[in-house]
């Protein structure tokens, strides 16, 4: 083979990869990938066998227009969740997410949680946008609880956040080595109920081992945004954290019989971009099993 052609044929696959990754990240940065989870729980009433929670995570103000709304109503949800950074700590105004907000809780019984983002806003910005959320009809659980009815039967659904020091970013100054625990759980929240099948919100899911111990069948996080990079049969590639292979980046977990429910999360986040990882709304049907 003569050089010149040898050196065509090299730039023809360079050109074509070069194609096929740029179509890549358009895909990855604006198709939703609906995933489905079945939760399994002999602790779950009867009555709750094929509830349905739709959670949205991570969405960080970007729009996506009436294509986000019609995928949430093709799953048919009793409940949707909000779990966090649903905007960016820098934005000017919440008109983006606010304009989501309004059109999920017209539909929908909807429960929401801050982030990181939220938190790092400035107290007035972020009772704003709280109070706006509330005058909508979305209940936002500030480390509290509710208990959700079905025909007599109920279960304990928390919602959870946690002071930034426990965050792991190596980069910001309000990280501390210290580890959130059971029993700082209990400060916040108090214990849960052992008898009630327990649902816990919480944004980070660093702590899963923490959030077993202290009680909660299932636990729906998000934060890492499928770790921005996802590598086929490995996973996510980096954390907000700023680690490398985080431990719960996208996903189902157990822990015994505990479960966690990680979100990989809707928008791009601080980096801006997604590899091999689309924006991601899961559906989790939970069953008595």
């Amino acid at each position: 083979m003569r050089k010149g052609k040898k050196k065509r044929i090299g730039l023809t696959i360079f050109l074509v990869l070069g194609i096929a990754l740029c179509i890549s990240i358009v895909v990855s940065n604006t198709l939703i990938v609906v995933t489905e989870y079945t939760i399994a729980s002999a602790k779950l009433p009867a009555s709750f066998s094929g509830f349905r929670i739709v959670q949205v995570s991570d969405l960080h103000s970007k729009d996506f227009g009436n294509y986000l709304i019609r995928q949430i109503q093709q799953q048919r949800p009793d409940i949707v969740v909000m779990t966090g950074d649903m905007v960016n700590s820098y934005d000017s105004d919440f008109q983006t997410f606010l304009t989501f907000a309004e059109q999920v809780s017209d539909q929908y019984e909807t429960y929401y949680i801050v982030g990181n983002h939220e938190q790092i806003l400035k107290e007035s910005k972020r009772e704003e946008l709280l109070h706006r959320l509330t005058a909508m009809g979305i209940t936002v659980l500030d480390n509290t609880s509710v208990e959700l009815s079905r025909d007599g039967d109920v279960i304990d659904l928390y919602g959870m956040w946690f002071n930034l020091r426990y965050y792991k970013d190596v980069t910001a100054e309000y990280t501390q080595d210290i580890m959130f625990t059971e029993k700082t759980m209990v400060q916040i929240l108090g214990s849960a109920n052992p008898s009630h099948f327990t649902l816990l919100l919480t944004h980070n899911p660093l702590y899963f081992s923490a959030y077993a111990a202290w009680g909660a069948d299932l636990t729906l996080a998000g934060h890492i945004h499928g770790g921005m990079i996802r590598i086929p049969f490995v996973g996510g590639l980096f954390s907000p954290e700023k680690d490398i292979f985080p431990k719960y980046s996208g996903g189902l977990y157990a822990l015994g019989q505990r479960q966690m429910v990680v979100n990989r999360g809707l928008g791009n986040g601080g980096l801006g971009f997604r590899i091999a990882n689309c924006p991601d709304l899961s559906v989790i049907t939970l069953i008595r099993s």
